[in-house]
């Protein structure tokens, strides 16, 4: 496994505030072929490689950079890109940039992918917001985690994903004319994709879409107290329900292609989100 030494998400938090001078209670964290440099005003970038523990990921689509600005008045921070576990880090690695997040200020929390349908009514280029989620990688980022004076390992997971932001975010892009789905995300480890046998496991289990991230995420948001809300881009197919090949160039050429449509949408949401 990766894993970066000498870490705390304490010195990184500290690091990023210093060099920008902001305090955003809003973060969002970045999938395959999404940036959302678009989203927020005048934003000052931090390669991911000039803070110390700060893991980069080499896989295409992340451009492994902090950014922050101003979107609708608010100070918001985006880390476009994310690790993986089957890049080799291991899930201390994978979760630290949302422990960084969390000594920074954020409070909500916007985690977005690419994934896979496992529905017919979910095509490339659609929306899914996620409002549960079924972990299959095998592994919980809290293990081994002690207790802490103000939060339990044993986390509540009901409402990992606030229902509250799901509603709005339903409305509003109802409202702009962006169709959103709603669903269940399964999460695997990866890195090779699923077999016809296992997509048909997995819709049996009831997940509608499958991604290689995102759910380690939640979990440590929800464990550090952060209200979260998750957005899938339908990037294709699952194994067996498509005609064409399985390729991560396609997976990041759709993504990139529906961007300014979820840039109007997170503009919108950050609006209405709690600060």
């Amino acid at each position: 496994m990766k894993t970066a030494v000498n870490r705390s998400a304490r010195d990184a938090a500290a690091y990023i505030k210093a060099k920008k001078d902001k305090s955003p209670s809003i973060g969002i964290i970045t999938g395959s072929g999404l940036d959302f440099a678009g989203l927020i005003e005048r934003g000052d970038e931090i390669p991911y490689k000039e803070i110390q523990g700060f893991p980069c990921s080499k896989v295409r689509g992340h451009k492994n950079r902090v950014m922050i600005g101003k979107c609708g008045g608010e100070n918001v921070i985006i880390l476009q890109g994310r690790v993986h576990y089957y890049e080799g880090y291991s899930m201390e690695d994978i979760t630290f940039p949302v422990k960084v997040l969390s000594e920074i200020g954020v409070k909500n929390i916007i985690l977005t992918n690419a994934a896979g349908s496992m529905k017919t009514f979910l095509k490339p280029g659609d929306f899914m917001v996620i409002n549960d989620h079924i972990n299959l990688t095998g592994i919980n980022p809290l293990r081994g985690l002690p207790d802490h004076k103000d939060r339990s390992r044993f986390v509540d997971m009901s409402q990992a994903h606030d229902r509250d932001l799901i509603n709005k975010t339903l409305e509003l892009g109802f409202g702009m004319g962006i169709m959103l789905h709603c669903g269940v995300l399964a999460a695997v480890s990866g890195p090779s994709y699923e077999t016809p046998a296992e997509i048909q496991m997995i819709r049996t289990l009831g997940a509608d879409a499958v991604c290689m991230s995102t759910i380690p995420e939640v979990i440590m948001s929800r464990y550090l107290g952060m209200k979260v809300l998750g957005l899938s881009v339908i990037t294709n197919y699952a194994a067996g329900l498509g005609t064409s090949s399985l390729r991560h160039e396609e997976v990041v050429k759709v993504a990139r292609s529906r961007s300014k449509d979820a840039v109007r949408l997170l503009s919108a949401i950050i609006k209405y989100m709690p600060v």
